[in-house]
Formats: structure tokens, sequence, C-alpha cells
């Protein structure tokens, strides 16, 4: 297969790291996104820490490890073609997904940081029912003022952010706009800003994490 056009999709041609149990037997699926300047396998890490034992996990590699140049609160423009080229990343494997006879209900969208961005951002530009949106220390891209008036209904899907109050990449008020739009959608939210907490994710989070993974595929080992 011909590598896609690297000028208009960067993360095109990267690979896509995959754990857990095979798709084939898998009740669902966990795609989970890394952070910039991070890699596929930092963030498949966190995904089998949380992960039900049941599901499959797919974790997408950005070029140059970073999904996008500049900070989300950037103009999107500024982030072209790679924010959109992330997006697609994203969009394919759930379609990739459903080739495999997992549809959306049944797929989980993960991220930290930069990848939480993308998680969000992804569930809220192609709403649909999910299995669920984790997004760690992230929000919903776009600068100050954005509205954030996206069409479509997420169906309840749950909805879990957390972040430090004092994030210094990730506001707190992008937090709570995000959490509103995302309840406008439609989510059952369940957003938590934590006090004096760096840029990390603490037990708590694992914990809200790994209780919405069960919730959504059980604990059932497959076959």
């Amino acid at each position: 297969m011909a590598r896609p056009d690297a000028a208009q999709h960067p993360h095109g041609g990267e690979r896509v790291l995959v754990d857990g149990v095979p798709l084939e037997t898998a009740v669902g699926a966990l795609i989970a996104i890394h952070g910039r300047g991070a890699g596929a396998e930092d963030i498949i890490a966190l995904g089998k820490e949380i992960a039900s034992p049941n599901v499959a996990i797919l974790a997408p590699q950005a070029a140059g490890n970073t999904w996008y140049p500049y900070r989300f609160l950037e103009p999107t423009e500024r982030n072209e073609p790679y924010l959109s080229s992330a997006l697609q990343v994203v969009a394919d494997l759930v379609a990739r997904l459903g080739d495999h006879g997992i549809p959306p209900e049944r797929v989980a969208l993960l991220g930290f940081s930069q990848g939480a961005c993308l998680a969000l951002e992804a569930a809220a530009r192609n709403p649909r029912r999910y299995a669920g949106v984790i997004g760690f220390s992230g929000g919903l891209i776009g600068p100050p003022g954005t509205s954030f008036d996206y069409a479509g209904s997420l169906e309840s899907t749950p909805v879990f952010i957390g972040s430090s109050d004092v994030d210094p990449h990730i506001p707190k008020e992008r937090v709570e706009e995000s959490a509103v739009a995302l309840d406008r959608l439609g989510a059952a939210i369940d957003v938590r800003l934590y006090p004096g907490m760096g840029h990390t994710v603490n037990r708590e989070e694992l914990e809200a994490a790994r209780s919405l993974l069960e919730d959504a595929f059980g604990t059932r080992e497959p076959g």
C-alpha cells in the first residue's frame, strides 16, 4: 500500500502498536494516544495498567513524537496539517476496528496531555456512542474564545477528564469549558481538578479510568 502524502497527512504512514487480546476475540478496544515527546510504547503501558483483560489496545505513533507543533490553545490553522492528520489517524482506527466487528460503542479513547486533547476533540468532532473517553490533563482544542458548538450527540458516552488546577499546559478554565461542551453533546461527564498537582496522572485518576473501562467492558477474560 502506498504511503499517504506526507505533506497533507504527516502521521498517515506511522506505525500502530497493538497489545492486549487479539481483535478477533476482544469484547472491545482501547485507542491510546500518547502525549507530546512521548511514544506509543509509553501510552500503551498506561493503557495496560487500566484496561480490562478482554480488550485490544491500539496505540498510534505520531510522526516525530508530536501530534501537532504548537499549543492546543493556538489558532487551529497554526497546527495544520498535523492536527487534521492526527484526527484522521483516530478516525481511521475507529473504522478499522469496525471492520473487525468492534463498533464505536465498544471503542474507548484514552489520551494524556496532547493525546488527551486529541481524544476529546476526536469524540467531539465525531459524536456518537463510544464505550468511553478518558482525558488525562487535556481539553478541547482551539484558541481562547472558541465556542465549541459541535453538532450531534455522544449518547451518554462516559467521559472522564482529570487535570491539575494549576497545570502550566492545560488551563483549568479550558478543562471546565470542555466539560460543559461535552455535556451539551450528551456525554456523561466526570471532571476532576486536583489542587496543586503537576502535569501528571495520579492514582485517583487511574482508578476512575479503570472503573469506567470495567463498566464498559466488564472484567471477563476473552474466550
